[in-house]
């Protein structure tokens, strides 16, 4: 597969663009009952997020491509199937290939949706 499939990119759940660290990216976000989020996301170009840290844990998984993730200048490469947690509080970055597609866990509400923008 080279994307997603179709049900996951339902307009209602696309992520504004305001609340991702970078660009030629496109996500979509699922809610967990306990405040807890899914997000999916799709590198259309190649690029890099800027630094930034939660107040939760996140994970990440990369299912295509190959995403570095950067954490105190130190760059560690993932590639399919690599997998990677975050602990709260840490300063990270990533750099990723056009074609990269990572699912990421968050601990919390880490992503608004397009249309909460919109309302």
């Amino acid at each position: 597969m080279n994307d997603f499939p179709e049900f996951m990119h339902h307009p209602d759940n696309k992520i504004f663009s305001g609340s991702q660290y970078g660009k030629g990216i496109e996500g979509y976000v699922f809610d967990g009952m306990d405040g807890s989020q899914m997000a999916i996301w799709t590198c259309k170009t190649a690029g890099q997020s800027t630094e930034h840290s939660h107040a939760f844990d996140e994970y990440l998984v990369v299912v295509q491509g190959k995403y570095i993730l950067i954490i105190a200048g130190e760059n560690i490469p993932l590639g399919v199937g690599e997998e990677y947690c975050i602990p709260k509080g840490t300063a990270h970055a990533g750099a990723y290939l056009a074609g990269t597609r990572t699912i990421h866990a968050f601990g919390c509400r880490r992503a608004k949706r397009a249309i909460e923008e919109k309302s």
